[in-house]
């Protein structure tokens, strides 16, 4: 008989956003007639827009006929949009030659977890993105998981709370080979100073360990002076994947399109280059992001396209103000300034009980910040991302409960 993989076993319950989605269902069938806000998922509400869509109808349309028809494209992603966006985003910084476009972030975090192996110690912010904890139980890069510690063995979880401003303190973690860090922090919003990262770069080059940097939300850094990429700090290129996305940027939650940087300068222990063992690995178990898709991110890189998308960026981040002034009446806020997300402290109970209240007092669907991890216990995650009547009414929903 065939055996199961052992490591899914591993993952505890279900994954976070589903069970989110699940108790607003069963709320629904209990109260039909509940006119829901959903403040939960970070999934963009607003339109894609037109100069962009136009772009993939006609390379849809050009599909249709035997001139424009194109079939596998480059394994690294068109030429054009890798150098697009490397002179859009990363002009001093990096060669669009490292560049890899994907079928968006979450996809291609996956496919490094299998890349890297199982023969690797990961440590990552606590609390982070769930993917980066399951991704590395599911790659075998873990151990079972303890109910004592509520954290898997083998994984290093590295404290992120209002205490040390959500940056860990490198000085107390041994050595590891993998380090997940994200900025702006999904789920804080908390943005890391120049300071910070070169403190991270310097622990890697020290340490030779690969920074996976997440830059999913880097377009909502309004401050000049934080640092939007990781390769702005001198050394990075030695030691860090940079991941990036237009889930965030231009609204391609559905569409699928993001790119990971991959630096030519990047070795495994033993001299071999990471890109090298990359490409021959991702031309193995990836056939390169839809042709459609890339030509939107190609619009999106035009003068038009990005004042579009500058225009729903800052869409969002009014969103959160509007939010973050409504539940600073209330409570304790962090984040949005910078970020989609408004990291809330609700108390000493369960994030999942403040979940409950706010579903059942102000039919208010959010995410419990202990579904991110341990040190998301009491905290509540708010999204930005919604129309403007709907986050309107649930800051007048906050105001009243």
């Amino acid at each position: 008989m065939v055996k199961h993989n052992l490591n899914i076993t591993k993952l505890q319950s279900s994954y976070l956003f589903p069970e989110v989605t699940k108790r607003k269902n069963n709320f629904l069938e209990k109260n039909p007639q509940a006119k829901l806000i959903s403040l939960s998922i970070g999934d963009t509400t607003e339109p894609i827009p037109s100069p962009i869509t136009t772009a993939m109808h006609d390379a849809a349309l050009r599909l249709a006929s035997k001139e424009g028809y194109e079939g596998y494209g480059p394994e690294q992603g068109l030429l054009e949009l890798r150098q697009k966006i490397t002179q859009q985003y990363y002009p001093k910084h990096i060669n669009s030659d490292d560049m890899f476009i994907n079928d968006g972030a979450k996809c291609d975090i996956g496919r490094l977890q299998m890349f890297f192996g199982q023969d690797v110690k990961v440590a990552m912010q606590d609390p982070a993105y769930p993917v980066y904890v399951d991704g590395s139980v599911l790659a075998g890069q873990t151990g079972d998981f303890c109910q004592t510690k509520e954290a898997y063995n083998d994984l290093t979880l590295l404290a992120c709370t209002p205490k040390n401003n959500f940056f860990p303190h490198l000085s107390k973690l041994s050595n590891v080979d993998l380090i997940y860090f994200c900025s702006p922090h999904n789920p804080t919003g908390a943005v890391a100073s120049k300071k910070q990262l070169e403190e991270l770069v310097d622990y890697a080059r020290k340490n030779r360990s690969i920074i996976i940097y997440d830059s999913a939300y880097a377009f909502y850094i309004q401050d000049s002076d934080l640092p939007k990429s990781i390769y702005e700090i001198e050394g990075a290129d030695e030691v860090a994947i940079e991941v990036g996305s237009f889930s965030k940027l231009a609204g391609f939650t559905g569409v699928r399109l993001g790119w990971s940087i991959i630096p030519s300068k990047l070795k495994f222990e033993d001299g071999l280059s990471v890109k090298k063992l990359w490409i021959r690995f991702l031309s193995t178990v990836f056939n390169g992001a839809s042709n459609i898709a890339q030509y939107g991110g190609l619009a999106c890189m035009g003068p038009e396209g990005q004042s579009e998308i500058q225009k729903i960026i800052q869409f969002y981040l009014e969103n959160a103000r509007i939010l973050k002034k409504a539940i600073d009446q209330k409570f304790q806020t962090f984040g949005n300034i910078n970020a989609p997300y408004i990291w809330t402290y609700m108390g000493d109970q369960s994030s999942w009980d403040y979940f409950n209240l706010l579903l059942e007092k102000a039919h208010l669907v959010t995410v419990p910040g202990s579904g991110f991890g341990s040190n998301g216990e009491g905290f509540i995650r708010f999204s930005s991302f919604g129309s403007r009547e709907n986050i309107l009414k649930a800051a007048e929903r906050l105001q009243q409960l």
